[in-house]
């Protein structure tokens, strides 16, 4: 089981909008001992969401998903979750009660009284209609939920709503999880060697210490660091830190000019 992350919206692919959510949830994940495993960025495509919902749904892994569950022309995603399990949109009561009161309050902050009849208001009423069997994620921000599914977690694309519903899932259904698995890593710099001639050594850690993962990351250098590569370590505590000591002796013996981080 992995941790994974969607992104939905054309603004992100184009570059009109920086997306803001994948450092944040590595962030909300790291602070509570987890960490995630993959992620994507999807347009507003109705069926190239449903078909990666489908690959999705089908596996064991807890899934965050970030946009597209508006009423807007261009809000798809609740729609594709439901196309790509096969089951049909249905207004959720609560949820439509949630909208509802949300636009008897923004009326009454207005001085104005809402007509929950009204063509606009009965069309808000869309952000309420999910997949059948959908349980609510509450929205702390407006009151509007989102929705989850089958260890999938549908959230607005709107960081001040997103953030705190991803936590509060996570804080519901998956506490049990926090800091089950403890990670260290280390790492340093090599000076003017190339990935090649380290590969041998990476190869022989990786096979030793099977808890462990070797990762390489070569820098052209700038006008304060020379050409180097960040050779590292990561993963269980106390493999990680054996992996380590090893990795440092065995560049040692290759002559090789390096520094601790």
């Amino acid at each position: 089981m992995a941790i994974g992350l969607i992104i939905i919206g054309d603004e992100i692919l184009s570059g009109r909008r920086h997306d803001q959510h994948f450092p944040k949830v590595l962030q909300i994940l790291a602070a509570r001992g987890l960490q995630l495993g993959w992620a994507e960025i999807l347009p507003d495509d109705p069926v190239r969401i449903t078909a990666a919902l489908k690959r999705t749904f089908a596996s064991s892994d807890i899934v965050f998903c970030c946009g597209g569950i508006g009423a807007t022309p261009d809000d798809h995603t609740r729609q594709a979750a439901a196309d790509a399990l096969g089951l049909p949109l249905v207004l959720h009561e609560e949820g439509k009660r949630n909208i509802q009161q949300r636009i008897l309050q923004m009326g009454y902050e207005a001085g104005q009284a809402a007509d929950l009849e009204s063509a606009e208001n009965l069309h808000r009423l869309k952000m309420a209609e999910f997949a059948q069997g959908a349980e609510l994620i509450p929205n702390p921000y407006n009151n509007i939920a989102g929705f989850s599914l089958r260890q999938h977690y549908f959230v607005p694309g709107f960081p001040v709503m997103a953030w705190p519903m991803i936590e509060w899932v996570l804080d519901q259904h998956y506490s049990h999880l926090y800091n089950r698995a403890p990670r260290i890593e280390q790492s340093v710099l090599v000076y003017e060697a190339a990935e090649s001639a380290l590969t041998p050594l990476m190869q022989m850690l990786e096979a030793d210490y099977p808890g462990v993962k070797i990762f390489s990351l070569p820098s052209v250098g700038d006008a304060q660091t020379r050409r180097h590569i960040e050779l590292g370590v990561k993963g269980e505590p106390v493999q990680t830190a054996a992996a380590f000591r090893q990795l440092c002796a065995e560049l040692t013996k290759l002559h090789v000019e390096f520094s601790n981080i």
